[in-house]
């Protein structure tokens, strides 16, 4: 497969309904916020997470589609592996560390990436004393997504009809169990991604990501809220899909001067506003994604740059 050979930078618009799209353990599960400006925050774990699982249900008997962070996985055990595939003979103390040899080194991490989705993706740490494989780093790179506005987080007291155990249905004379759940009634979410072609490379230097697994990853940015639906979740979708493609490896402009052409404000009976104006906060809650407009100025865009508008 032929790795990539441009740079992409890229802005990922999406929005919850009456769902939490990502609780915070250290707060009771509450969505998660920026406590000085209320905006709602989503992390990038987060949204690898989602990458992780579309592609392993979609690429499950694919080879080079394994996920390598799964649910409950002995990393460990995934890392012996590439031992076994590379130097079969090798002893637990011989596992503890990289070979000597820098070439053998060198094929047990490319054997991890050649055969982890995640790993050629995202990077991995994978140097645990039981089997080291190394440390890549990864040329895909989420930030945390934040929404556009401050977001009100609900707490919905929620029954169930239902004893848990036969000792409690007859020791308690009502059987209902009282629970809670946090939700953001709406909220329209911006993350900002970097692919980095340097970080891809070939011929060892790199993780041998490719066109295909670059394909693979847009339409799971564009796809992975379809599958990824719980009660605790809401109504989640991807909105846009803004990519900046550069001609050269290295980049022809600096990322943060390409996410500044794409702005976002707030619509209400046909007139547009600047979010957190003045006049913007006197608007009723937005609730809608049709409450916001997208603007990509693509006027004297830099030389090499290509802007692509997958959704």
């Amino acid at each position: 497969m032929t790795t990539i050979k441009n740079r992409y930078d890229f802005v990922y618009l999406f929005d919850v309904i009456n769902g939490n799209p990502n609780g915070d353990p250290d707060a009771g599960n509450l969505p998660r916020l920026d406590p000085e400006t209320n905006q709602g925050l989503v992390s990038d774990v987060c949204l690898k997470r989602k990458v992780r699982n579309y592609v392993a249900l979609t690429k499950a008997d694919a080879p080079g589609h394994e996920i390598y962070v799964t649910e409950r996985a002995i990393l460990e055990l995934q890392q012996k592996r590439a031992w076994d595939a590379i130097i079969p003979d090798a002893t637990a103390k011989d596992r503890a560390k990289l070979p000597k040899d820098t070439e053998k080194a060198r094929e047990i991490t490319r054997w991890m990436c050649a055969n982890f989705f995640d790993v050629r993706t995202f990077g991995a740490v994978m140097s645990t004393r039981g089997a080291n494989c190394g440390q890549v780093r990864g040329p895909v790179q989420f930030a945390f997504a934040r929404s556009i506005d401050p977001i009100l987080p609900l707490e919905i007291s929620i029954t169930r009809m239902a004893a848990t155990t036969e000792a409690d249905a007859k020791s308690k004379g009502d059987i209902r169990t009282m629970g809670r759940k946090h939700i953001v009634p709406y909220g329209l979410y911006r993350a900002h991604g970097y692919v980095s072609a340097c970080l891809a490379g070939g011929g060892g230097k790199g993780t041998g990501f490719s066109e295909d697994d670059l394909a693979l990853l847009w339409t799971a940015l564009e796809q992975m809220f379809d599958h990824d639906r719980s009660a605790a979740r809401g109504e989640m979708a991807a909105r846009r899909l803004i990519l900046f493609r550069h001609e050269s490896a290295l980049g022809n402009a600096a990322a943060h001067r390409l996410f500044e052409r794409v702005t976002i404000k707030r619509v209400f009976e046909g007139e547009e506003y600047e979010p957190g104006a003045r006049d913007a906060r006197k608007l009723p809650p937005a609730r809608a994604y049709a409450d916001y407009s997208v603007h990509i100025d693509e006027a004297d865009l830099p030389f090499g740059i290509t802007i692509v508008d997958r959704i």
